[in-house]
């Protein structure tokens, strides 16, 4: 089951800024196919949904790009500013702290294998 695009509108930054906190730098296509590989492909992230959200992250400070020549094509990776961290942890912090806001709405009862 691939997740709706509605559902990961609301996640994206999130899930972009976690990842870069992991890595030292990351392009694009790169950013998107490590999530459909981390999610078992659950999760696809479009290049029309991907390229705003690092925009935005740019122009917010929380990511930094460096462009590097590949042959004759221009690579542009993204990286993680020390504010990016920062926000990391709280929007991880706000996500899960949403998830078991959700659970509880939703009445979800947990079950382990």
């Amino acid at each position: 089951m691939i997740y709706s695009s509605e559902l990961i509108k609301g996640t994206l930054k999130t899930i972009v800024l976690k990842l870069l906190s992991t890595h030292t730098k990351m392009y694009g296509y790169e950013i998107t196919q490590k999530v459909k590989e981390l999610t078992l492909d659950k999760i696809q992230i479009t290049e029309g949904a991907l390229y705003p959200t690092l925009h935005a992250l740019e122009s917010e400070g929380l990511v930094t790009t460096e462009t590097e020549y590949i042959g004759k094509r221009m690579r542009k990776y993204y990286s993680i500013s020390p504010a990016g961290t920062v926000k990391t942890n709280e929007k991880v912090t706000e996500f899960a702290d949403f998830l078991n806001t959700m659970t509880f709405l939703l009445d979800i009862k947990t079950t382990t294998a």
